[in-house]
């Protein structure tokens, strides 16, 4: 990691003449030796590639569970452990060793109070709701940051006593990115939630990681702007960029690597480096924003975001439809997405998902496969566009298209604007009203999430193989898409006391990622 870090502090040098592909050059001469194997290149460029082969995936596996692994040899003794035969519930335990005195002294000396040792704390922090993904170990201590400076000294401070990191955001995710599988530090960055600047002329904003989208977009819309990402309620920007998330909306807007401008990082030996100017576009040298971005806190702790903001739209429309099979409804999205018509959300429900909506919220929603649509634009677009999915739709034997402007405007249609406008304008899909509404249909169990994505021509072939999979099996199974991108997941239901019914929820995940993975195969 100590590499690394001095690599990528290199390259984001600002005081150097060189060019970044000479200084990355110079690097790969100066780490020349045994520490790679195999012979390099004599070309300079394949130099520079072999190495940086070598150098980046070991510093992305340098730490499992989004850990900022700070011993180069501690990563050969984890313990990736399947709990038996087809389980996805992975157990991960890395070496774990005793805080010493003299770093808790020094954590004390820079955060005062800002700190715990408290075992629930640390539990509630080393065991992520929701996740299947589980760890032997929970974070020895937590501490919470106020400012860019106590970031710096703490990450100085667990390398020099080679302390292991976890950086913690809003925990809402369910991959187990937040796992402390070697105990050590856990640095919740839930009191840096500063918004620093809004440049409203340039449409962007510069934050700090643990202000959350839904905060921001409330900051924001005064001014007319808003940041088009929505992830889960309760996810925040620095948690955003490490996972690299989405959202309904990336189907126009793109994911985190499309919003994201630049980054400040607290590298592994307390280097700093910026990743960007606020320029929106740059040939310069390595894209860093993008390196960092999705590294789930291996690389570094973010400590400073710079976000490219959206107009806020002064007209939507929202849509909705039924249609006979799962399979046909896939494929209305998919000559949605071909026609060339700008929509800004495709969303997917099978039946199974309609009727959990139905129990939940009290509404009474044809329990069949559903298309919902989002438009934005001027009022005489946003018609010609319904009505151009609304032909689009009945060729694929869809029935009761309706389409609201306003959400005031009929009374009739209410309801169905109403679930709309839950689902569309508040929060996420699986991790708020969907996964909800499945838990309500059988409060004493669990859900496993699935979440796979696959190009978008072979949606409809992958949704319907694993539709078949799941309505053949016992355990109440529901399916949710974002159709527009390719991305769909499935809730599964089963009594966490019935050791059968786990298994068969696991059996029915991997059945999904490899169907979807066979899915890459044209």
């Amino acid at each position: 990691m100590g590499l690394l870090s001095t690599w990528l502090s290199r390259l984001a040098s600002p005081h150097s003449s060189k060019s970044f592909f000479h200084r990355a050059r110079e690097l790969s001469h100066r780490f020349r030796g045994p520490r790679f194997s195999g012979a390099l290149p004599s070309s300079g460029k394949e130099r520079l590639l072999s190495w940086s082969r070598s150098i980046v995936p070991f510093a992305i596996v340098a730490s499992a569970g989004g850990a900022l692994a700070l011993e180069l040899s501690s990563t050969s003794s984890l313990d990736h452990r399947i709990e038996g035969k087809e389980q996805t519930g992975l157990l991960v335990q890395g070496p774990h060793k005793e805080l010493p005195e003299e770093f808790i002294k020094e954590l004390k000396a820079i955060l005062q109070d800002n700190m715990t040792l408290e075992y629930d704390e640390r539990h509630f922090h080393g065991n992520p709701q929701n996740s299947f993904h589980r760890a032997v170990n929970i974070p020895d201590v937590i501490v919470y940051p106020r400012w860019h400076d106590d970031v710096q000294k703490i990450v100085i401070s667990c390398n020099k006593y080679k302390v292991p990191i976890t950086p913690y955001g809003g925990a809402t995710s369910v991959e187990g990115q937040t796992l402390a599988p070697q105990g050590g530090l856990c640095i919740d960055m839930s009191l840096m939630k500063k918004i620093k600047s809004l440049h409203v002329e340039d449409m962007d904003v510069v934050v700090e990681p643990g202000v959350g989208w839904i905060e921001l977009n409330e900051y924001l819309k005064p001014y007319g702007l808003f940041f088009p990402l929505d992830p889960g309620p309760g996810a925040t920007i620095g948690g955003m960029c490490a996972t690299r998330c989405s959202g309904s909306l990336a189907v126009r807007y793109g994911t985190m690597r499309d919003n994201v401008i630049n980054l400040q990082v607290v590298l592994g030996n307390g280097d700093v480096i910026k990743t960007g100017s606020r320029a929106r576009k740059s040939a310069a040298g390595y894209d860093l924003t993008r390196l960092i971005i999705g590294s789930e806190g291996t690389l570094g702790v973010i400590t400073e975001v710079t976000l490219r903001l959206q107009k806020l739209p002064q007209h939507s429309m929202v849509a909705m439809c039924n249609i006979q099979t799962i399979k046909d409804a896939a494929n209305a999205a998919i000559a949605t997405m071909h026609s060339g018509i700008q929509v800004s959300r495709v969303e997917l429900l099978d039946e199974v998902q309609v009727k959990a909506i139905n129990m939940a919220n009290g509404k009474n929603l044809p329990e069949l496969p559903t298309l919902m649509f989002e438009f934005i634009g001027t009022e005489a677009y946003l018609r010609e566009q319904a009505l151009l999915v609304q032909k689009i739709v009945s060729e694929h034997n869809g029935s009761d298209f309706v389409f609201v402007e306003d959400a005031d405007a009929k009374k009739e249609l209410w309801r169905v604007v109403s679930v709309l406008q839950t689902i569309f304008k508040k929060n996420s899909w699986i991790r708020k009203e969907a996964l909800w509404a499945c838990l309500a249909m059988a409060p004493n169990f669990e859900a496993l999430t699935t979440d796979v994505c696959v190009p978008l021509s072979r949606l409809a072939e992958c949704i319907s193989k694993s539709k078949q999979e799941l309505n053949a099996s016992p355990l109440l199974c529901m399916v949710i898409a974002h159709a527009g991108d390719g991305n769909f997941h499935a809730c599964i239901l089963f009594d966490p006391d019935q050791e059968e019914q786990q298994q068969e929820a696991e059996r029915l995940n991997h059945f999904i990622v490899h169907t979807a993975l066979s899915m890459e195969v044209p």
